[in-house]
């Protein structure tokens, strides 16, 4: 069983995605801020990271950036999950090391299979 840990400070965004992997049989950590994320991420090495960008306190460019910069955590795939939908936003994100991308708000109907293929699972039925 994969373990994903959320970084999400949003209460129902956090709620949504949980409720989501847990249905789909995945085991999930949750932070609600970069702090306690990094810290999470560091102590259990999930599988994958679904980090927002919008953080209060650290943002998740600079969690990210920590991330990387541990050798226990620096590995781990790190996926955006943010609001921030501009042309140019995917691509700045991905420059910046994160292993993918998610838009805000995620749709319900494709996040199984988005989660699936950043884990490199196959997809669902």
């Amino acid at each position: 069983m994969s373990v994903v840990l959320i970084v999400e400070d949003n209460a129902r965004n956090l709620k949504l995605v949980r409720d989501l992997l847990v249905h789909a049989g995945y085991r999930t950590l949750e932070a609600t801020t970069a702090e306690d994320g990094l810290a999470l991420a560091r102590a259990h090495r999930p599988d994958l990271v679904l980090m927002d960008v919008q953080l209060p306190g650290m943002d998740g460019l600079e969690a990210l950036s920590r991330l990387r910069a541990d050798a226990v955590t620096a590995a781990l795939r790190v996926v955006a999950v943010t609001a921030f939908a501009m042309k140019d936003d995917r691509a700045r994100f991905l420059a910046a090391g994160f292993d993918g991308y998610l838009e805000k708000p995620i749709s319900v109907r494709e996040f199984h299979g988005q989660v699936a293929a950043m884990l490199g699972e196959a997809a669902p039925a």
